[in-house]
């Protein structure tokens, strides 16, 4: 029986397939979620002792995963690692250092997702002030307080639209690689 319950949210078979099979055998039970909604339901019903988190995930993003986790005193002590194939996806929403979990950039090896793993497991363990608990995004420093309303939507706005033409490129990536493997065949 696995000691240990992790559950990957990441919307790729590959990187399910891959941290499955990077995990020392019998001592991990590996539950995956293919987006962040489905990720949420899992966190609750299976009650995973790590969880690994990509940050660009359909229906639910996982920045917003994150912050539902960050605002749930119970579910903030479950050891947290964020995936990103962009270190700047997180860092635009969550300044460095990276406090209360532990940041892998992908594609990663073997080697690396272990440490990242003990690290994620250290710093939940880390005590935390009640303020700290929910993070927020803070207004652009220099910002009049109040001035910047429309340019916070316009920058919302912006961000929203990169991350849909990401997704769009991803989608684009992995046809172009298939199209590659189907022609070598």
């Amino acid at each position: 029986m696995a000691s240990h319950k992790i559950l990957v949210i990441d919307d790729s078979r590959v990187i399910q397939k891959t941290v499955k099979s990077m995990l020392p055998p019998g001592n991990f039970d590996v539950v995956e979620a293919k987006d962040g909604e489905e990720g949420l339901n899992k966190i609750h019903s299976d009650k995973p002792s790590l969880i690994m988190l990509d940050f660009l995930l359909p229906k639910r993003s996982g920045w917003e995963v994150f912050q539902e986790i960050q605002a749930d005193a119970k579910l903030r002590k479950i050891p947290l690692l964020v995936m990103s194939g962009r270190k700047e996806e997180v860092t635009e929403k969550i300044s460095e250092p990276f406090e209360f979990f532990e940041f892998i950039e992908k594609p990663f090896e073997k080697t690396q997702l272990l440490k990242a793993i003990k690290a994620a497991m250290a710093k939940s363990k880390k005590p935390r002030a009640a303020a700290a608990a929910a993070p927020s995004k803070a207004a652009p420093a220099g910002a009049a307080p109040g001035a910047g309303g429309d340019e916070v939507a316009a920058l919302q706005a912006k961000v929203a639209s990169l991350e849909k033409e990401v997704a769009n490129l991803k989608k684009q990536t992995s046809q172009i690689l298939a199209f590659i493997k189907q022609k070598l065949k």
